[in-house]
């Protein structure tokens, strides 16, 4: 069963749309109660992309990164967000904590307001 906070693989677009590349998101939120469709954001091993203020790291010495299922350090791209049917998530390969979920949302929630500058 999908749940917001959970990281699964994806084939996600990039942003020209001119192709996909199977990669894990982090489900942020069910964006629909009639469809099974999920607001999704990026996750990434290249932590030189990072947005400062904006972004979030995900590393093997934090105490939730054993759960992720990520093998690698990780970055969570709030600033790519995509919104994806249900059937194209390919499982689940873990989770972050509820408490950082709720942060994220949060910042994500700051960052759309325009408090945070990237």
């Amino acid at each position: 069963m999908k749940q917001a906070g959970q990281i699964a693989l994806t084939p996600f677009p990039h942003t020209d749309l001119s192709g996909s590349k199977l990669r894990p998101v982090l489900l942020l939120r069910k964006a629909s109660q009639r469809f099974d469709d999920w607001l999704v954001c990026m996750v990434s091993s290249q932590l030189n992309q990072a947005e400062a203020g904006l972004d979030e790291f995900l590393l093997p010495e934090q105490p939730d990164f054993i759960k992720t299922g990520l093998k690698v350090p990780s970055l969570l791209r709030l600033s790519r967000l995509a919104v994806l049917d249900g059937g194209l998530l390919k499982g689940a390969i873990g989770a972050i904590d509820p408490d950082r979920l709720r942060r994220i949302r949060q910042r994500l929630g700051h960052w759309l307001a325009g408090e945070i500058k990237t």
